[in-house]
């Protein structure tokens, strides 16, 4: 599968001698270094390609270029070095006309404070991609109102965005961008406005979405639960810098560095592991047959636990031909837990047919 946008090698330096500070920068210097001689160094050698189809989050505190670096993806800012890729497409090769009509059809992006004109109706907000583009006035409320639909938001395309409450002004930000059917999101701390069920309810939306229209989204967080939730891969900036790539789970279990291991201290695990994370892959026997529960790789944490409670054996995780692929011991739950061993009760009722299945703990 080749890549839909590939960053490579983006920097973005602000202030006075720009090419002069990327040498520099690739010569090892530091940020602190060039803040002295007046120049910001807000992303340096960012480098990541998002698959078609996949939520790409960028995480990072504030100050970390997160959201410079999304501005380059689309050229509101154009790089002091390196390219992005849209399609195979330079799009830091295009100026003027030729970048506009990328932005307008294939790249949409939704705004952290909702960018609602308040003297258009939540309709004509909606369909605002599309009067750009030309789009003639029945289709493009036809595309709106579909948009809206989908967002939850049907009956209320005649309201004003002053008649809605925060969430439901994100919903049209994110309609907005649907009805131009672009091939790319970039949703830059879209949900960091709201209040946190509010918050919680919209991460929910975006997901159910993705299931029906498979979109390739970049999204950019400050919230490590948030990035945890929505990424199918995550990248954690610090002072410009990505300094790890992976999914949920890579970044759990094998932070790079210990920036990345005080980032995630506080992560509540049992809401990202699954089956295929904690499983011990070397094991002993051919197929759990004993007529036990089993789990599958993409168990979540939380109901492999309760699996584990009530057999008195190692949990057995079959793919989907019924082949065993792996066990989760007791023992290996409590350590993933970091908990002691009353963390999981003993079983209720013996296993008939004994344990088919043996692995280390």
């Amino acid at each position: 599968m080749s890549s839909r946008l590939e960053a490579e090698h983006l920097y973005k330096v602000f202030g006075r001698r720009e090419e002069e500070a990327v040498e520099r920068l690739r010569d090892g210097a530091d940020r602190e270094e060039l803040r002295a001689d007046g120049t910001t160094a807000a992303v340096i050698d960012a480098s990541f390609t998002v698959d078609p189809g996949q939520i790409f989050v960028v995480m990072g505190l504030s100050g970390s270029g997160k959201s410079t670096l999304l501005r380059m993806l689309n050229g509101l800012l154009a790089p002091t070095a390196g390219r992005v890729l849209f399609d195979g497409q330079d799009l830091t090769a295009l100026t003027g006309r030729a970048l506009r009509e990328v932005r307008a059809r294939k790249i949409s992006m939704v705004f952290q404070h909702f960018a609602l004109f308040p003297h258009r109706s939540v309709l004509d907000n909606a369909a605002y991609g599309l009067a750009v583009q030309g789009v003639p006035r029945p289709e493009r409320e036809e595309r709106a109102a579909e948009a809206l639909r989908l967002c939850g938001l049907a009956g209320w395309e005649k309201s004003w965005p002053d008649e809605l409450s925060g969430g439901m002004q994100q919903r049209v930000g994110l309609a907005r961008a649907l009805a131009t059917d672009a091939d790319l999101l970039l949703m830059d701390e879209s949900f960091s406005a709201l209040d946190p069920l509010i918050r919680r309810d919209m991460q929910d939306q975006l997901l159910t979405l993705q299931q029906t229209l498979k979109k390739t989204i970049v999204f950019i967080t400050h919230d490590l639960n948030e990035a945890m939730r929505l990424g199918d891969r995550i990248a954690v900036m610090r002072d410009g810098r990505i300094v790890q790539t992976g999914t949920a789970e890579d970044i759990l279990l094998r932070p790079e560095n210990d920036y990345v291991a005080s980032f995630i201290q506080d992560v509540d695990r049992t809401r990202v592991l699954t089956a295929a994370a904690v499983m011990d892959a070397q094991v002993r026997g051919d197929e759990a047959d004993c007529g036990c529960e089993t789990a599958t790789p993409d168990t979540p944490f939380t109901a492999l636990c309760a699996l584990g409670a009530r057999l008195p054996h190692p949990v057995a995780v079959l793919d989907g031909g019924r082949g065993l692929v792996g066990v989760v011991p007791r023992q290996r739950l409590l350590r993933f837990l970091g908990e002691s061993q009353g963390a999981l009760p003993a079983p209720a009722t013996p296993c008939d047919r004994g344990e088919k299945v043996t692995a280390r703990a």
